[in-house]
């Protein structure tokens, strides 16, 4: 799990409802006819963007922000040194079987396994992470389509909410609930926006960069190993896919 966003998503709401009620009424920034317009309103004007099956593939990336965890890079490199000795001392087919931390290394390894040579293993393992990386990129896409499509809704509502005040002057109580239309959709829009669908996005596109990283990382490794290169040359090489101020006294 994710805290960061889960905190952040959380606490914002939080706080823009904490100072709903302490203003008087949560109540009253409650418009069911707003909430349509910008909810509602919002995802289909996204879904005519994006093909259905994107659409409905963003709800499983969006997971990926709140609990998606990726090994680390440390962690990696330890787990490809005892992989590189094991294949000096065995061969690569003494690699067979071995349980590894990603299903994406685990494909790799049944590269080396089954003798492929270097140049097949490594376009094959691209393709798999492009693969992978361009759904991350299509998620982030749709949330930061939210993120422009729901404050244009806003406007619409609002837009809505003035007509219908206008063509009712006469009807003071009509007055109030047009008005609460016209305020709250705006409202509704900078929230949706702000508050969850661009914050998302970027968090996507922040996963979307770390896997990127971590598999280059991966399929440095696994060829190296294919060489025969020494272990701590392996590791050696690895490091600069880590900051600097994270390798250590020996990086």
């Amino acid at each position: 799990m994710d805290l960061a966003t889960l905190v952040g998503l959380l606490g914002s709401f939080a706080i823009v409802i904490s100072a709903m009620v302490l203003g008087g009424s949560a109540h009253m920034f409650v418009n069911v006819p707003s909430l349509l317009i910008v909810l509602v309103g919002t995802l289909f004007v996204v879904l005519m963007k994006f093909s259905l099956a994107q659409f409905l593939g963003a709800v499983k990336v969006a997971i990926k922000a709140f609990s998606f965890k990726l090994a680390k890079p440390e962690d990696v490199i330890e787990e490809v040194v005892e992989l590189a000795d094991a294949a000096r001392k065995g061969g690569l087919l003494s690699l067979e079987g071995k349980e590894v931390s990603s299903d994406f290394m685990t494909k790799g390894i049944q590269l080396l396994v089954d003798g492929h040579d270097a140049d097949v293993v490594k376009t094959l393992l691209k393709k798999d992470m492009s693969q992978t990386l361009e759904r991350h990129e299509w998620g982030a896409k749709i949330f930061t389509a939210m993120g422009d499509v729901g404050p244009a809704m806003g406007m619409i509502g609002t837009l809505v909410g003035l007509v219908a005040m206008l063509a009712n002057m006469d009807d003071p109580k009509s007055i109030g609930p047009a008005m609460a239309v016209a305020l709250l959709t705006t409202l509704y829009g900078a929230m949706l926006a702000n508050m969850f669908a661009l914050p998302v996005a970027d968090k996507l596109e922040m996963r979307r960069k770390e896997e990127g990283r971590l598999k280059s990382m991966v399929i440095d490794a696994l060829l190296s190993i294919q060489a025969g290169q020494n272990p701590r040359v392996i590791a050696s090489m690895l490091k600069a896919y880590i900051p600097e101020s994270k390798r250590g006294d020996d990086g």
